[in-house]
C-alpha cells in the first residue's frame, strides 16, 4: 500500500526483553487517523484482557499523527497509550504531551514507537533517523527529568528531542509523567515506563514530512487558519478592552493590551493590543502568566514558549530570582495545572512574601514536579492531601515516627519549603506518605476515606472505580460537560465544548454560532441558568467528544482546536468547523469531508470503549463505567434543578441525557455498549465477534 501523505511509512517496535528492533509498514493504522488511533488498536490486538499495568505484557504507543510535523497549526502533540495502573481496572487511557519530540519522531522517519516487555537494567532509546539502539541508562536512573535530558542532547545533539521519567516513574509511583522539553508532560504513564526500565526515548530526526496536497493551496489554508485562531483556548475576545475590539470579556486568556509587558526580558517587551488582523503577532495575545501566578508575575516573565507549529505560545518561562534561596535555579517554565496544582497543596495559604507568595510557591512547586516527574492528576492531589490532613487521617496511617518528621510546621506557616519536603517523600518513595501519589482509588482504599470524600463536590472526584476528577463538567454547559466527562478512563481532558463556551462572545452570538453546528441556540444556556435536556444539547455532547478523539489522533492540540468561533467581526466571529478535514485532505491525499472525519473519530470513541468493556468484563456500561457523582444532584440544598444560581441537575434529566448520547453514538441505551451494526458500520467487525464471544455485546 502506498504512503498516504503526512504519514512517515514506519512504525518503530522495540521488545525491551529481547533486545529485537524491527519496523513496520505504517499502512496497517491508515484507518484509524493515526495518534490515538494507532494505540488503540494496538492495545486492541495485541494486549490480553486482565493485562495488569505493570505486566510486561502491557505495551507503550507513543504515537503521532499525519498532521504532525507538517506545520500544520498547533499539531504538535504525542499521544502515549497504556493501561494506567490507578484504575480499578487498569484500563486504558491516554496521556498527551506537546513540545517538539512528536514532531522530531516524524522527522525521523517515524510514525509511532510501540515499547514492549521489559529489560532487565536501565535503559533508553536511542532514535538516530533511521538508526536505533537500545542504551545502557544506569547513569541516568536515580536522577531527575532534567539530568537526562541533558544527557541525551549531549549523545544525539543540542536539536535531540526526548521523553523522560524522573524518580517517580522509576519508583512506580501512579501519579507520575513522561516529560519533553522544560515544562511538557503526559500524565499517568510515567510508572509504566519505569515498570519497564525504560528511562527515556531520545530522538533526532534530519529528515521531512511530505504532504501530498497542493503546496500551494497548503499555504492558503494555513493563512486561513492565522486569521481565525485566537488566543489561548481559542479565546476570541480580548480581557481587556482594545481600541479594534468591539467586546471585551474579563474572562478570556486573550491577555495582551498596550501597558502589559513580559517584563525580565532584555531589554523588556510590551506585548500590545494586537489586531487580529496582525497575524505576526499571534505570539503577543497570551500574557499567560499572569492568568497563572497572579499580577505580580508581570515583572517576571521572559517570554512565552510552547510547542511546535504554534504560534499562540501558552507556557509562561519566566525568571524569578526568589527560587535561589530554596536550591533551585530562578528560570522555570510551565502553564495552567503545572503551576496551580503546587499552589492548591499549600492547604494552609501562603506567606504574602511582598505579595509574591503564590507566586513563588506554585513556581517552586513546579520546578520540583518537573525534576521529580510527579503528576497532580488534574489538581487531585492537593484536593487529596486536603483530605487526608484536614480529616487528621494521616495521623491516624502514617507511623508516629514517620508522621513527627514532616515539616507540617512548615505547612501551617504557609512557607513553599513545604513543597520541597512533600514532594520528596513522594518521588523517593519515602515510607507510607509516598502514597498521597497512588491516585484517588488507590489511596482511598487503602487509606480508609469516607463516602464524603466521593461525594462532596470539594474533593473534585468523578468516577469512583477509576479515581478521576471532573473536568470542565457540569459547570460547562451542565448537562453537555457532564456527558463529556463520562466517556474516558481518566479525567476528560477535552476542551472542543468548554474553549467555545468560553471564547468570551456575548451569548446571543454563540447561540447563533450554536444553531448553525449543533441545530439549535438551546445547545448552550446561560452559566449557571440550565434547561432540560434537548437534542442539539445532545449533538453538542457527541460532537465535543468526537473532536476531542479526533484531535488526539491527527495529532492537534485541543486546548485551541476546533475553530469554532473567530475573532473577526466581518465573519461574524465564525471560524471553520471543516478546518481539520481540510488539512486532512490536503496532507493526505485522501479526500474526506467534515462529517466523514466526525465518523472515523467515533470509530476510535468506540474501540475505546470496546477496549474498556472488554478489560471490565462488562457490556453494563451504562450503570457501571457512565456513573455520575451524587454531588451534582445533591449541590445547593436550597435550590432545585434549572434555578438561576446552580449548576445542579436533575437525576433523571440526566439518564435521559445518557440515551441522547448513546442514540448520536449508536450504542445500546440499555448498556451503553456499541451494537453489532454500529460496530460493522465503523469497520469494527472484529471487535464485534471478539465482545459478542465474550458475551460483551447487546442482544
Amino acid at each position: 500500500m502506498a504512503t498516504l501523505g503526512g504519514w512517515a511509512g514506519k512504525i518503530l517496535r522495540v521488545n525491551l526483553s529481547t533486545g529485537k528492533i524491527s519496523a513496520e509498514d505504517s499502512s496497517k493504522y491508515y484507518d484509524y487517523i493515526g495518534g490515538s488511533g494507532i494505540g488503540y488498536k494496538v492495545m486492541w490486538d495485541e494486549v490480553p484482557e486482565g493485562t495488569k499495568a505493570h505486566d510486561p505484557e502491557n505495551k507503550m504507543v507513543f504515537s503521532t499523527g499525519p498532521l504532525t510535523g507538517t506545520g500544520a497549526l498547533c499539531s504538535g502533540r504525542m499521544t502515549i497509550t497504556s493501561l494506567a495502573s490507578w484504575n480499578k481496572y487498569n484500563a486504558v487511557i491516554n496521556s498527551h504531551f506537546g513540545g517538539y519530540f512528536a514532531s522530531e519522531l516524524k522527522y525521523a522517519g517515524w510514525d509511532a514507537v510501540i515499547v514492549e516487555g521489559k529489560a532487565s537494567s536501565p535503559v533508553w532509546i536511542k532514535i538516530n533517523d533511521n538508526e536505533v539502539s537500545i542504551e545502557d541508562a544506569s547513569m541516568m536512573w536515580g536522577k531527575g527529568c532534567f539530568y537526562t535530558m541533558a544527557e541525551i542532547a549531549g549523545e544525539l545533539g543540542d536539536q535531540a528531542q526526548s521523553a523522560v521519567i524522573g524518580q517517580a516513574g522509576e519508583n512506580l509511583i501512579p501519579i507520575s509523567f513522561i516529560r519533553t522539553g522544560s515544562s511538557h508532560h503526559g500524565g499517568g504513564l510515567g510508572d509504566v515506563m519505569g515498570s519497564k526500565m525504560l528511562k527515556a526515548i531520545g530522538v533526532r530526526g534530519t529528515q521531512s514530512v511530505k504532504i501530498a496536497g497542493d503546496k500551494g493551496a497548503w499555504m492558503r489554508l494555513m493563512r486561513e487558519n492565522l486569521t481565525v485562531i485566537g488566543a489561548n483556548n481559542q479565546h476570541v475576545v480580548p480581557k481587556f478592552p482594545q481600541p479594534w475590539a468591539e467586546f471585551n470579556n474579563p474572562a478570556t486568556r486573550w491577555t495582551s493590551a498596550e501597558d502589559k509587558y513580559w517584563g525580565a526580558a532584555e531589554p523588556p517587551v510590551k506585548t500590545g493590543t494586537n489586531p487580529p488582523q496582525d497575524i505576526n503577532r499571534i505570539g503577543f495575545r497570551t500574557l499567560k502568566s499572569i492568568l497563572d501566578l497572579t499580577d505580580v508575575a508581570e515583572k517576571y516573565t521572559v517570554r512565552m514558549g510552547g510547542c511546535a507549529s504554534c504560534p499562540i505560545r501558552c507556557h509562561s518561562q519566566m525568571k524569578i530570582p526568589q527560587l535561589e534561596q530554596y536550591g533551585y535555579p530562578p528560570y522555570v517554565s510551565s502553564t495552567c495545572v503545572g503551576f496551580f496544582s503546587p499552589g492548591a497543596v499549600m492547604i494552609k495559604g501562603v506567606q504574602d512574601m511582598n505579595g509574591e507568595g503564590l507566586m513563588i510557591a506554585r513556581a517552586l512547586g513546579a520546578q520540583i514536579t518537573n525534576d521529580y516527574g510527579i503528576w497532580c492528576n488534574y489538581l487531585q492531589i492537593g484536593r487529596d492531601f486536603n483530605y487526608a490532613y484536614n480529616k487528621g487521617i494521616l495521623k491516624k496511617v502514617l507511623p508516629k515516627a514517620e508522621y513527627d518528621s514532616i515539616r507540617f510546621d512548615l505547612l501551617e506557616a504557609g512557607d513553599p519549603a513545604f513543597l520541597l519536603d512533600f514532594y520528596q517523600r513522594i518521588a523517593m518513595k519515602e515510607g507510607e506518605f509516598s502514597h498521597m501519589a497512588d491516585g484517588a482509588y488507590l489511596l482511598a482504599k487503602r487509606w480508609g476515606f469516607g463516602d464524603d470524600y466521593w461525594d462532596e463536590e470539594a474533593y473534585g472526584l468523578w468516577n469512583k472505580d477509576f479515581g478521576y476528577p471532573h473536568h470542565h463538567s457540569n459547570e460547562a454547559d451542565a448537562q453537555v460537560g457532564t456527558l463529556v466527562n463520562l466517556i474516558k478512563n481518566r479525567d476528560a481532558q477535552n476542551h472542543s465544548h468548554n474553549n467555545f463556551l468560553g471564547s468570551g462572545l456575548p451569548l446571543e452570538i454563540q447561540k447563533e454560532i450554536a444553531a448553525e453546528v449543533w441545530g439549535g441556540g438551546e445547545a448552550i444556556d446561560e452559566p449557571g441558568h440550565y434547561t432540560p435536556m434537548n437534542k442539539p444539547k445532545a449533538v453538542f455532547a457527541a460532537w465535543s467528544l468526537k473532536r476531542n478523539f479526533l484531535h488526539d489522533s491527527l495529532t492537534l492540540c485541543n486546548w485551541m482546536w476546533p475553530m469554532t468561533v473567530s475573532p473577526l467581526k466581518e465573519k461574524g466571529y465564525r471560524g471553520d468547523t471543516a478546518m481539520e478535514s481540510k488539512y486532512y485532505t490536503l496532507a493526505t491525499g485522501k479526500e474526506i469531508s467534515e462529517a466523514e472525519l466526525d465518523k472515523e473519530a467515533l470509530k476510535l470513541i468506540t474501540l475505546h470503549r470496546a477496549i474498556t468493556m472488554r478489560q471490565m468484563n462488562t457490556m453494563n456500561m451504562r450503570n457501571e463505567h457512565d456513573l455520575i457523582p451524587k454531588w451534582v444532584f445533591d449541590a445547593d440544598k436550597d435550590k432545585k434543578p434549572y434555578d438561576k444560581g446552580t449548576n445542579k441537575l436533575d437525576r433523571e434529566d440526566m439518564e435521559l441525557a445518557k440515551d441522547m448520547l448513546y442514540e448520536e453514538f449508536g450504542w445500546d441505551k440499555k448498556t451503553g455498549a456499541p451494537t453489532r451494526a454500529t460496530l460493522e458500520d465503523l469497520g469494527l467487525a472484529d471487535v464485534a465477534d471478539e465482545l459478542a464471544s465474550k458475551g460483551l455485546l447487546p442482544a
